[in-house]
């Protein structure tokens, strides 16, 4: 599973997650600018294979909409560390997995910290 970091994430992330989620990567690597429309990132996403993983609600709105592909992940309340935000997603990486064999396009992922 590749995931796309969005911006409001840090790009850390993709280094620190590798050997779960190879192929991973940011925003910011992929030449989309920090003022790229929600809707530009999706198509991005979609076309590549990549899985999004957000902290704001926007692409859940877009995954009602258009369904999947791709695939939204949303780390709901995310307003903590990047180490944190590593430790949730490796804690939460089986769930990860069986979004991407499932037929739902969203996972929410609540923080308990």
């Amino acid at each position: 599973m590749k995931l796309l970091f969005d911006a409001n994430l840090s790009p850390k992330l993709v280094g620190r997650l590798a050997e779960l989620f190879p192929g991973s990567v940011h925003v910011f690597a992929t030449g989309l600018a920090h003022y790229t429309t929600d809707e530009t990132i999706w198509e991005y996403a979609r076309a590549n294979g990549f899985t999004i993983v957000t902290a704001d609600s926007d692409f859940l709105d877009l995954a009602e909409v258009r369904g999947a592909p791709p695939k939204v992940v949303r780390l709901e309340n995310c307003n903590y560390r990047t180490s944190q935000v590593e430790g949730l997603l490796r804690r939460h990486a089986i769930r990860l997995a069986e979004l991407e064999q499932s037929s739902r396009a969203t996972l929410i992922i609540r923080s308990t910290t």
